[in-house]
């Protein structure tokens, strides 16, 4: 349990102090002036609001997907003491292809969830009481990758073509952008199931892949080009961004459990202090790239470094500058765009992601704005002069 002393001097001992201190005698200077000066470093120390910490309070958090720089604000969280700081002690728990993130959250498996918020929306429909607490992606990082001499350059061209998804409700962008390019799913392409890799498409299974900025598409540009014995080159593909289409919907965010949120004290204080010690664990990694990139290094992610950093940088990207007031603080306008496509998107069987409008209550802002808050104006939390680096992939990721 975390335990806060805060001791503060008055106004009154603060000016008997200063009193003292200038009505000193002349004939004894020293004399008189030693015990006041001792009142006033005393009073300076009493002035200082001190926190201690004699038990931190456990956390766990589930991650959507294997160790990787996709999560890397939270690992920097832990390895800097950021969440010590808060007097947090705090479990990454990390996900896979079964896991469901926001159901072991509504399980009370995990305290928080790291979850797209369109497929924890859905969760929550079905009867998960969740609630987004921080918005920390501000941009979809969702692309479909082709080769160049297919001539796939809009949604338009995936008529007549074998187009790769995942499926688990990545999908939805997908089947949003061949609506708005008026092509039935059901009869004008054909879908194929995809591994959450890029061989489908290398070996010419598939004529476009899903891939995300962060790492699927870093993986064509890790690959050996056959024809050239050289790295593929962004100029070998064609590359169709959901966000620049106008389809994009907001992934990772923060869930946390509604019910306790709202019932339960200490769980509501320690979100907030998760929150402030995981934003400035993000704006860490905004800030030291590659001293990021090495702590998920650390953490034994599957695929190697240099493609640990392209992850890094290109993660930031979808979360610096800002897309709100500050990181964290959730979007209106994005929110109501992923709403409306959950709402009006169907997939291969006609099923929409959401059957009704999701309710206040599907997020808050209180959290991430008392976060902000505890993190002080010292803290950037809008990142508006971020500039992304430069990355040179190896062979492999490696």
């Amino acid at each position: 349990m975390r335990t806060r002393t805060i001791t503060r001097a008055t106004a009154a001992l603060a000016a008997l102090s200063l009193v003292a201190a200038a009505c000193g005698g002349d004939d004894d200077d020293d004399g008189a002036a030693e015990p006041a000066e001792e009142a006033a470093e005393s009073t300076a120390e009493e002035s200082a609001e001190t926190t201690s910490c004699e038990t931190p309070d456990a956390v766990s958090l589930q991650l959507q997907w294997f160790t990787q720089a996709q999560f890397a604000g939270y690992y920097a969280a832990d390895a800097e003491g950021l969440y010590a700081e808060q007097c947090l002690d705090v479990t990454i728990v990390e996900g896979g292809v079964e896991i469901v993130p926001q159901t072991q959250l509504a399980n009370g498996d995990v305290d928080f969830a790291i979850s797209w918020v369109s497929k924890a929306l859905a969760s929550r429909e079905a009867g998960a009481d969740i609630v987004n607490i921080a918005q920390v992606f501000g941009r979809s990082g969702t692309l479909q990758v082709s080769f160049a001499d297919a001539g796939i350059t809009s949604p338009a061209d995936f008529a007549g073509k074998k187009i790769g998804n995942w499926g688990f409700g990545n999908e939805y962008e997908l089947f949003a952008a061949l609506g708005q390019a008026g092509l039935d799913p059901a009869s004008d392409v054909e879908l194929v199931g995809q591994q959450f890799d890029m061989v489908a498409l290398l070996d010419g299974s598939i004529d476009a892949a899903e891939a995300m900025t962060y790492n699927e598409y870093a993986q064509v540009l890790e690959t050996m080009n056959p024809d050239t014995g050289e790295l593929y080159q962004p100029e070998d593909f064609n590359v169709i961004n959901y966000t620049d289409e106008g389809v994009g919907m907001l992934q990772d965010a923060i869930w946390a459990d509604a019910g306790k949120l709202a019932s339960d004290d200490a769980y509501r204080d320690i979100a907030v202090r998760f929150v402030a010690a995981s934003l400035e664990g993000w704006a860490y990694c905004r800030d030291n790239v590659q001293a990021c990139t090495d702590i998920v290094l650390d953490a034994g992610p599957q695929l190697g470094a240099s493609h640990q950093l392209w992850q890094m940088n290109e993660v930031n990207k979808l979360i610096w500058p800002a897309t709100g007031d500050a990181v964290g603080r959730m979007n209106q306008s994005d929110w109501d765009q992923t709403v409306e496509l959950s709402l009006n998107t169907p997939n291969l069987e006609g099923s929409t992601v959401l059957t009704a409008e999701p309710d206040e209550g599907a997020f808050t802002t209180d959290i991430v704005d008392e976060a902000l808050a505890l993190l002080g104006d010292d803290f950037d939390g809008t990142g508006s002069g971020f500039s992304p680096i430069e990355v040179t992939l190896n062979e492999g990721g490696n």
